[in-house]
């Protein structure tokens, strides 16, 4: 069995400054992320290229370690653009690039030298023969492809060179395609998800038509909807960890660059606190918390499940507000709705989930444009003015940063 020494890395989605800052503030060892072209994931802000040294001085800063996503299929204007884009990435001092294209691995060698290079979980690698090779021709890092078990991913690394690292992910979408390489976007809405653009037509509603009976829709389940037959559960690997890391994964990774500041937060402070040694119940609880599809553990024991009878998302909780000054008066930004009285949940990072109430709630208008918390407070029944500041009295020690949350409902 492969030895390890050491917990293994938690990586964390960045689709912009802000899902940035929540993931190196919440734990994440390092953070993944895209410029405005060669990503998997074109809906998410992702950063102009001039933002790239401030995106990878923000996670060093924090002591995290940044690789930028060039795992689009490259045709040939892409090659032709690629070779300014990795020498300023070099330049900015990333730390690795995300590839599944062997024309970009080839000019990441010549025009990036520096940086490490991880093979991306769209190149399908699946054995130790594909692992070798990639390592072969540069590669530091190599992605699981999902659908592989723990017993595969064991044996990989029972097979392939000792300092080549193995990456999984540990949690969020799945997709309904082999290694994500799916064509049904691009035929149905002329949004290629092997560019970046999916339109995830798996989510939607199909049902079954028989061609000599035109117009006429027959539901694939009982639902005269039609049926969600392409619809994966959504990946959450919390109360396995061990499992994967005793296959030797060494880099555990969190989908989820479309995603909000809020989502990646938590989900980051829930593997971090196992990680740490936490209660696995009591993060495990936490994921339930954001939105979400049904969980499963994707392939890692078996054939993936799916959730044909509905899409859609569980949300039990939304972000109510930031804290951005402590104190006895705490001072708020405000995310989403929350009313004095209220009980939030505080999410700080590797402490667990404490709760505070809402007293003597009230607003701050932004009449002081130096420092509009020191405006003259109005006393308000309800904070309703996302982005703008609150204060309320508190009876708990918080600080800058904590997310605090509101149950739905």
């Amino acid at each position: 069995m492969f030895e390890r020494n050491h917990t293994p890395e938690l990586l964390a989605p960045a689709g912009g400054r802000a899902q940035l800052e929540a993931a190196v503030h919440f734990g994440a060892d390092a953070v993944y992320f895209a410029c405005d072209r060669f990503g998997l994931r074109q809906r998410a802000e992702n950063f102009a290229l001039d933002e790239v040294p401030s995106a990878v001085a923000c996670a060093h800063a924090s002591g995290a370690r940044a690789y930028v996503a060039l795992n689009t299929l490259m045709d040939a204007d892409d090659v032709a653009a690629l070779p300014a884009y990795l020498e300023a990435f070099d330049a900015a001092g990333a730390d690795a690039l995300i590839v599944s294209d062997l024309g970009a691995l080839s000019l990441a060698r010549k025009h990036a030298p520096s940086l490490e290079l991880h093979v991306s979980t769209q190149a399908g690698v699946m054995n130790a023969e594909a692992a070798r090779m990639w390592h072969e021709l540069g590669a530091s890092r190599v992605v699981c492809a999902r659908e592989m078990s723990v017993a595969d991913i064991a044996r990989l690394r029972a097979d392939a060179p000792r300092d080549l690292e193995i990456e999984a992910f540990v949690h969020g979408a799945m997709c309904m395609a082999v290694s994500g390489r799916c064509l049904i976007s691009s035929v149905m809405t002329g949004r290629s998800g092997n560019k970046g653009h999916c339109a995830q037509p798996c989510r939607w509603s199909y049902a079954l038509v028989e061609e000599r009976r035109p117009g006429e829709f027959y539901p694939v389940e009982e639902d005269v909807r039609g049926a969600y037959v392409m619809n994966a559960r959504d990946l959450n690997m919390i109360a396995h960890l061990d499992d994967l890391i005793e296959a030797g994964v060494d880099s555990l990774k969190i989908e989820g660059r479309n995603k909000k500041a809020f989502y990646v937060a938590t989900a980051v402070h829930a593997y971090r606190s196992v990680l740490d040694g936490a209660d696995v119940s009591e993060a495990a609880a936490e994921l339930d918390a954001i939105s979400h599809r049904p969980y499963s553990t994707g392939f890692y024991y078996g054939r993936a499940e799916q959730s044909p009878e509905r899409d859609g998302y569980v949300r039990k909780f939304v972000h109510a507000a930031t804290v951005e000054r402590a104190g006895a008066r705490v001072v708020v930004v405000c995310h989403n709705r929350f009313r004095e009285g209220d009980e939030l949940e505080v999410l700080s990072p590797r402490r667990p989930v404490a709760r505070v109430r809402v007293h003597n709630l009230a607003w701050l208008p932004a009449s002081a444009p130096d420092d509009p918390s020191d405006a003259a407070p109005v006393p308000v029944a309800v904070a309703n003015r996302s982005a703008e500041r609150y204060s309320f009295e508190v009876h708990a020690a918080l600080a800058p940063g904590d997310y605090l949350r509101a149950r739905v409902g």
